[in-house]
């Protein structure tokens, strides 16, 4: 089986559960978003939630990606950087107990930290203080770098653009990426929407695919669009999923996609396999649930695998 690792943020959430979308105005985060702030700024709001109910995870994009495929039975590894702190050693022990190989590297600032807003409807508004200053994709000589020599190695590169406010503030560097060096592309429909400047996400998954070898556009409840060279597939979503919080939804979706091209299985089951992880996910708080739910993910895969059941 062909083997994959992640080049991230290492995060460890807090998943606050609010009561209503207030704090999201009082301090002006658009929701669904993911703001960069420092650690004042994160504070003040961690305390301005206090008293709500909330819960630790494991977090970051890629960091989530890479552990649910772990669990899916690849052979994933993860790199990454925290302190030299309970937060740090936390995060490199949870990556070592799933099977993922960590390559951490460890510096003298504090760990980085995500807080995740939870709205009533299930949505998810993150305000994060990076180890780094910026967002990872925001240090261009590095993922330039890192895409670069990946392609010099031989390897596929696949990113996911992560948030249409953050795509919009790096818009141009995203768009020479992905032209020079990436060959998948997972986006939601406003990431889509902002990295290709169309209005309809079926025009953004086209000029997606333009740039790319394979274009994944998701589409919430509608599913996703993909495109390999000619072939277009739409795939649905899994329908009896109940939505508890979407933390996590996309990294998921990722994570049972690219397990399936790992085993060079067709596009739409690659697709329903992402359906699967992704709807199970959104059921949960946070990005963790137990081995009773992955035991049905394997179930449903195995059908998957076998075409017994897809989207």
């Amino acid at each position: 089986m062909k083997r994959v690792i992640g080049i991230g943020n290492a995060l460890t959430d807090m998943l606050v559960n609010l009561e209503s979308d207030s704090v999201l105005g009082r301090f002006k985060l658009a929701k669904g978003s993911m703001s960069l702030v420092d650690t004042k700024l994160q504070t003040e709001i961690s305390k301005s939630v206090a008293g709500l109910p909330y819960s630790l995870s494991l977090g970051g994009s890629a960091g989530n990606t890479i552990r649910a495929m772990a669990k899916l039975g690849c052979q994933v590894g993860f790199i990454g950087k925290v302190g030299q702190d309970t937060t740090g050693d936390f995060f490199v022990q949870a990556l070592e107990n799933l099977g993922v190989e960590p390559v951490i590297f460890r510096g003298s600032k504090r760990s980085g930290k995500c807080v995740s807003l939870i709205s009533p409807d299930g949505e998810r508004t993150m305000v994060t203080c990076l180890y780094i200053e910026g967002y990872i994709v925001q240090d261009h000589d590095l993922i330039r770098m890192a895409a670069r020599t990946a392609k010099e190695c031989g390897l596929k590169v696949a990113i996911d653009l992560a948030s249409f406010n953050i795509v919009a503030e790096n818009l141009e560097f995203l768009r020479n990426l992905v032209r020079d060096y990436v060959d998948i592309v997972f986006a939601n429909e406003d990431e889509a929407k902002t990295f290709a400047c169309e209005a309809e996400p079926l025009n953004a998954l086209q000029c997606i695919s333009e740039m790319c070898e394979l274009a994944v556009v998701k589409i919430g409840i509608k599913g996703a669009m993909i495109k390999h060279g000619d072939e277009v597939v739409h795939v649905g979503i899994l329908a009896a999923a109940k939505r508890v919080d979407t933390t996590g939804a996309g990294d998921f979706y990722a994570a049972g996609f690219l397990a399936g091209l790992c085993e060079n299985l067709s596009l739409r089951q690659c697709g329903t396999i992402g359906a699967i992880t992704a709807g199970k996910v959104i059921e949960v708080v946070g990005t963790t649930f137990g081995e009773e739910a992955w035991e049905d993910i394997s179930r449903l895969v195995n059908k998957v695998r076998n075409e017994k059941y897809l989207f």
